[in-house]
């Protein structure tokens, strides 16, 4: 998947306007295994945003969590979309603890579970952006080469040195289904807590 980059829309005030905003989570259920991917994204009209990618190695639960929460606050973001396969209640439990879902946080959580392979979810995400209908408002080095990884693996080609774990792409392809192809039928299928 090749990165369109451009100028994301703004306000009079110059500060970004989207209709909804959600931040993808890839949880990792341990301190010292893959890094958890969160990502945030807006979506104007028929395109998609991505504004940031925070993902992170190294982070326990909590602080992932506590990070997905940040971003959401940081971004308006309404919503956490979060893969629940390796970790089921426990994502929820701990994005609970961090204030999803709390009374004036106004940030909900819907739980996603993968039915199919990485790659497999991401050809949706990949047509969008070969239609011009994700940007990135930003240059985002760790998660473009993912992304170009992701996409050699699709062709059959050898993947690089992500051997596979994709977490950044894969908290991206969330909020993006979530934003751009939920209820249309396309894409993977999402399951609201």
């Amino acid at each position: 998947m090749a990165a369109a980059r451009g100028e994301a829309p703004v306000s009079v005030e110059a500060r970004p306007v989207y209709e909804r905003v959600v931040v993808g989570l890839d949880p990792t259920c341990s301190r010292g295994g893959d890094a958890c991917g969160i990502v945030a994204v807006g979506r104007r009209g028929e395109t998609a945003w991505v504004l940031a990618d925070r993902s992170m190695r190294g982070l326990s639960p909590q602080k992932w969590a506590e990070r997905a929460m940040e971003t959401a606050r940081l971004f308006g973001a309404r919503c956490i979309v979060g893969e629940v396969n390796q970790g089921g209640d426990m994502v929820e439990a701990v994005l609970k603890a961090a204030g999803c879902g709390a009374d004036g946080e106004n940030i909900g959580f819907t739980a996603v579970r993968a039915s199919r392979g990485k790659a497999a979810r991401a050809e949706p995400v990949a047509a969008l952006y070969e239609q011009g209908r994700v940007r990135h408002a930003g240059v985002f080095a760790a998660l473009e080469e993912e992304l170009m990884e992701l996409g050699a693996e699709e062709e059959g080609q050898a993947a690089g040195s992500g051997e596979g774990h994709w977490d950044r792409a894969d908290a991206l392809v969330w909020a993006v289904t979530d934003l751009m192809l939920d209820g249309r039928g396309a894409g993977p299928r999402v399951r609201a807590l």
